[in-house]
């Protein structure tokens, strides 16, 4: 397995896992004896890098991750995420978000007991809270830190203005956003800052939530618990003005040998040396399919195809009401 760095210090295989999926969003929960399974997989084909966060279930996804990967603790990197209420210590006045310094706490030692571990790998912010100053929240996870509790400081789904902040207090390791080819908007200032810093990317939803495996059409019914049914992207008429992507990915997987999720992988890994996506998945031959990106080379020409057919994407990617929530 190939590897990358995130910051400078923080190892992982070149593809994580994102495991959100094996417990929460997608309809149906899977059965978690199945999950463990795929999860030891996934250790066993060379994935170092998990990735889950305390909301996901809520609380089932950290402990079907830190059940599956404690025999194997010492070969894996785990990232989880504080700052999402949810109810278990009641919500916020105002937003939902809760990144109290005193709440951060609480949520790190509940996940280290989750997780059955002693040391987070990687503890990110899982977003801004506009009513806690972002250097509290850095100062906080810079304590635990020093403590041994957390390796390394991250945040998601934040602006250039609010990293820079956060990392003048601790170091900023990763930024974990949404990046895909149908979702570019940290083109213009995040990666750029990302560059400057020298702080890695993790990509989570490098596949556009499914959508560009090329198994997702106009037609598809997607279950009524399903969380993509709110994203204005997946509305039919949406998937249905996005398909020319899908064609085209096909067109090139055609002329590789590969898969139109392994083009659309192999696109965001050579964006940068120090992007990490973390598509998810629940099937292992999916795992086996994302993991073969790895293998696919694209040229300049290649590329410029793709970025050509990904100019003009149809549907906003989260509804209008959310958008105040993603902190940039």
């Amino acid at each position: 397995m190939r590897t990358r760095k995130l910051g400078q210090h923080l190892e992982v295989s070149a593809l994580g896992l994102g495991c959100m999926g094996m417990s929460f969003f997608y309809g149906a929960t899977p059965d978690p004896a199945e999950m463990t399974k795929l999860l030891r997989a996934a250790v066993d084909l060379g994935v170092t890098f998990f990735d889950t966060a305390e909301v996901y279930g809520p609380f089932t996804n950290e402990e079907l991750v830190g059940a599956a990967l404690a025999p194997v603790r010492d070969r894996v990197v785990i990232a989880t995420k504080f700052g999402l209420a949810h109810g278990e210590y009641g919500p916020t006045p105002t937003s939902g978000l809760d990144s109290r310094p005193e709440q951060i706490r609480r949520v790190t030692e509940a996940s280290l007991r989750r997780l059955r571990t002693d040391r987070i790998d990687l503890l990110y912010q899982h977003r801004v809270d506009p009513d806690v100053p972002i250097e509290e929240v850095a100062g906080t996870v810079k304590e635990l830190i020093a403590e041994g509790k957390v390796k390394h400081f991250g945040l998601s789904e934040a602006g250039a203005t609010t990293i820079r902040r956060a990392h003048a207090v601790q170091p900023v390791t990763a930024l974990q956003s949404e990046y895909s080819l149908w979702t570019r908007d940290l083109d213009a200032e995040i990666i750029p800052t990302l560059a400057a810093l020298g702080i890695g990317l993790v990509p989570f939803s490098p596949l556009g939530k499914g959508y560009l495996t090329g198994t997702i059409d106009s037609r598809t019914s997607l279950a009524d618990n399903d969380l993509r049914r709110m994203l204005p992207r997946f509305s039919p008429q949406a998937r249905q003005a996005n398909h020319t992507l899908v064609d085209l990915l096909r067109q090139i997987a055609a002329e590789k040998g590969a898969t139109p999720a392994q083009i659309a992988l192999a696109w965001v890994l050579a964006r940068e040396p120090w992007f990490v996506p973390i598509p998810g998945t629940t099937k292992l031959p999916r795992l086996q399919e994302n993991l073969g990106a790895l293998e696919v080379e694209l040229t300049p020409g290649d590329l410029q195809r793709i970025d050509a057919g990904a100019a003009h994407i149809h549907g906003e990617r989260v509804p209008e009401r959310l958008k105040s929530a993603l902190g940039r």
